[in-house]
């Protein structure tokens, strides 16, 4: 029947500890001097933490109710993917969305899921009025590249809270054409 893509209401946000969100990393981004450079991070990752699980469906939450959405990819009944987009502009123009999450389950990633996800969500941005996605992205290999592949660039104007949050990640941002 092939992936199936649809809002997730509040009341399905539980669901994303569906995810199965394994991966092993081997390297990670830093910034240094405007420039994106790699240097080794062996992790392995086997699940969401708990308290980072509740704190994710917790932002979902919220976001929903300042008008983002939250999309679901569905493998028959399981999910496998999981975007979201806030609803609160920002940038100095107001002409920013912020990608809140996408995370895509071990068994269906190469399957082009994350990708949808991807032009779901500026779908979604471009009909909210704005113009560029804000990415805060865990700096793995995996998910920058993913990112870049899709057309990010590193973003001309980082948002200082966003920032002051995840020091760590690369502040990337995605045209919506």
């Amino acid at each position: 029947m092939g992936i199936i893509y649809k809002y997730l209401s509040p009341a399905e946000l539980h669901r994303i500890a569906e995810i199965d969100r394994a991966e092993e990393i081997r390297e990670s981004y830093y910034l240094h001097n405007d420039q994106l450079l790699l240097k080794p991070d062996r992790q392995t990752v086997t699940h969401f933490d708990q308290q980072e699980l509740d704190e994710i469906i917790l932002r979902q939450h919220k976001l929903i109710s300042t008008n983002g959405r939250v999309i679901g990819a569905f493998d028959d009944n399981s999910l496998v993917g999981v975007a979201s987009i806030d609803g609160v502009k920002r940038g100095i123009q107001h002409n920013y969305l912020k990608m809140d999450i996408l995370y895509v389950s071990k068994r269906v990633r190469g399957q082009k899921v994350g990708q949808n996800l991807l032009e779901q969500c500026k779908t979604i941005a471009k009909g909210l009025g704005a113009e560029k996605l804000y990415i805060s992205a865990t700096p793995t290999r995996g998910t920058v590249d993913f990112y870049l592949k899709n057309g990010a660039i590193l973003t001309k104007e980082i948002d200082p809270g966003l920032f002051a949050l995840e020091p760590e990640d690369i502040h990337l941002e995605l045209k919506i054409y």
